[in-house]
Formats: C-alpha cells, sequence, structure tokens
C-alpha cells in the first residue's frame, strides 16, 4: 500500500502545451476484453491518444450476466474473466456503475470492486493482475477500466503497490452529486495517489438539471456519458450514453446540461508531453523497452513467476501469454496522435 511517500504529483495543473478550448467527439470502437466482455475503447482514440495521463479508457456495459450460457468451459464463467496479465509505467483505476469484480494481482492484493470504490493499481516496473465476475456475483456488470501514464521520474523508480478506497470524498453542485476518484475538483481533494497533476470524477446529474464544473485551465479535459445524454456548452455537441467529448484546455469552468438524468466521468490533467510506446499491456518508451517487458513476461509464465513478474496468489488459472509482436519496430507517440 502506498502512503504517497513515492512523491506523487501535488497541486494544481501547469505546462503550456494544452490544446485550447475544443468540442471534440471521440467516438469508441468495440473491442473483446479477455473472453468474455466487449467494451467501448475510448483511448486511445485515432484523433487523441491521451487526456491529461489518462491514456486507456474502456466503458463497458450494462450487461445483463443472469442466464449467460456458458461459452468458456467451466461453470460460472461469465462477466468479466481476465486471467494474470502484466503491466508496466502505469496505473490501472478499476470504477464500477453496477455489478462486483474481484481484483488479485501479485504484490498480494485481493479486493472486490464494487460501485463508488475506487481500486487504483499502481504498476511501476512491473506487476500482474486478474479481474474476474464471480459465478454469485450481481447479475449486472458496468463500469470503466482506465490507465494512467506514470512519468518517466516515478514509473521505475515507484514499487508496485495496490490501493482501495470505500469512501470518497463528494461534493454537490448546483445539485449533482460529484464524486472525486482522483485529485481535486471544487475544493475537494481524493487520497487516491497521482504522479501527474490529475482530475477524475464520477458526476450524477438530475432530470433537466444544469451543472456548472470549475475548471484549471491549463489542464486539459473530457467528458464521457455513461448514462443519459448531455448538451455541452452552448448546446452544439449533445453526446450520448458510450460517447466522449474532448474539451481541450484553456477553460474556467464548462456547463453540461441533462434533458433527462445522467451520469457523466469528467477526466483530465496537465497535458503529458513525454512520448510513449503503448503495446498490449505495456508501457514504455522505446520499442527494445516493450520488446524487453514481454520477454520478462513470457520468461516468468515459464518459471512460475519471477522478480518482475510475480505469480498472481489464488487465481486458479493460467495467466495470459503476449502476443506476438509486430514485425515492424513500435514508434513512439506523443498524446496527441
Amino acid at each position: 500500500m502506498s502512503n504517497l511517500e513515492d512523491h506523487p504529483a501535488e497541486g494544481a495543473c501547469g505546462g503550456e502545451g494544452a490544446d485550447g478550448p475544443v468540442l471534440e467527439l471521440l467516438e469508441p470502437r468495440e473491442v473483446v476484453l479477455g473472453r468474455t466482455t466487449k467494451v467501448r475503447r475510448l483511448l486511445p482514440n485515432k484523433n487523441r491518444r491521451m487526456v491529461g495521463a489518462w491514456c486507456f479508457v474502456d466503458h463497458y456495459g450494462p450487461d445483463d450476466l443472469s442466464g449467460r450460457v456458458d461459452s468458456y468451459g467451466g461453470p460460472g464463467e461469465r462477466g468479466m474473466l481476465v486471467p494474470p496479465h502484466p503491466h508496466t509505467s502505469l496505473q490501472t483505476v478499476s470504477w464500477l456503475f453496477e455489478g462486483e469484480i474481484e481484483h488479485r494481482d501479485s504484490v498480494g492484493s485481493h479486493a472486490m470492486v464494487r460501485p463508488g470504490e475506487l481500486n487504483i493499481m499502481t504498476a511501476g516496473n512491473g506487476i500482474a493482475h486478474s479481474e474476474i465476475s464471480l459465478p454469485d456475483g450481481p447479475p449486472t456488470l458496468h463500469g470503466a477500466q482506465l490507465w494512467v501514464a506514470l512519468p518517466d521520474s516515478s514509473r521505475t523508480t515507484v514499487a508496485p503497490h495496490f490501493n482501495a478506497y470505500a469512501d470518497l470524498p463528494t461534493v454537490e453542485l448546483d445539485g449533482a452529486k460529484v464524486t472525486v476518484m482522483i485529485g481535486t475538483v471544487a475544493g475537494v481533494t481524493s487520497p487516491a495517489p497521482a504522479y501527474t497533476p490529475l482530475v477524475g470524477a464520477d458526476v450524477q446529474v438530475g432530470h433537466g438539471r444544469s451543472i456548472t464544473l470549475p475548471l484549471t485551465p491549463a489542464c486539459e479535459y473530457a467528458v464521457l456519458v455513461v448514462d443519459g445524454s448531455l448538451s455541452i456548452g452552448e448546446g452544439d455537441l449533445r453526446p450520448g450514453f458510450g460517447e466522449m467529448v474532448y474539451l481541450g484546455a484553456g477553460r474556467e469552468a464548462i456547463t453540461l446540461t441533462s434533458p433527462e438524468e445522467a451520469r457523466f466521468l469528467l477526466l483530465g490533467g496537465e497535458p503529458f508531453e513525454e512520448e510513449l510506446v503503448m503495446w498490449w499491456n505495456f508501457i514504455g518508451r522505446s520499442h527494445d523497452e516493450i520488446v524487453a517487458a514481454r520477454n520478462d513476461w513470457m520468461a516468468s509464465l515459464e518459471t512460475g513467476g519471477s522478480s518482475r513478474f510475480p505469480v498472481v496468489p489464488g487465481y486458479d488459472g493460467d495467466a495470459l501469454p503476449a502476443p506476438a509482436l509486430p514485425g515492424t519496430r513500435l514508434k513512439p507517440r506523443t498524446r496527441r496522435r
């Protein structure tokens, strides 16, 4: 567990590389996660790779798990079924709106992900974890899985660790409920560790209500609609369920209006200017670094774990092997493309 002794970022957003205010619709693409779960992938997007240090956003469900036909072998294999797999140089942020997921990882953590509770896993130089829906779990699954890129100053020095928060701070704005997952919103700060200035919040807006969210001009932001629909700004753009809107930077506030009850995630942060190589479940800075991480992971499967990627205690089953690398060298990319 982290006591924020590894020098996570403090203070407001800074940086000079953010785009100005925009309203840019980012449409999802469908991806199969693990063996059973279809997700809508919003980041990386063909038009925008990152929002702050947020570099990966999957939105899934609501999925009806009751009566699901077992097509994958054993009893109870329904809902999310992601065997142990590795990560490097990132944080995973797990957030549920409905349902329940069991998390296990190679530092020995065992926790349930439940609605309104934040699970955040910091990979450092290497960690492995599994995510599954238990056979006797709730009948509906709806949530978001997000990644945060760790900066070069922290990604190999911070030790792998896991944090869970069952009671996050909330604030009421214009009658809307804002749960602060990470960072600070309207003067309310989450205890979750962050290594660059970052914001993540779950916002619930009532029927026909408007909310004006305070923003930091030097930060860039996006909004992901997970229930209902919204009108953003002066109402020219009206994203619906499963759509994300990039807001850019340079704003002190943004007004969102719900013609019905709506719920959305606010994601933002200081523009992340380091070039990244993202491949499979790894983040690095070069092709060779990704190759080394893949080789280390595959070697750990042969030896029953390693110092970089220990086994995931308590998981009954095989870990995921890494796919083959592409035939060309992986190139570092910026947050924009």
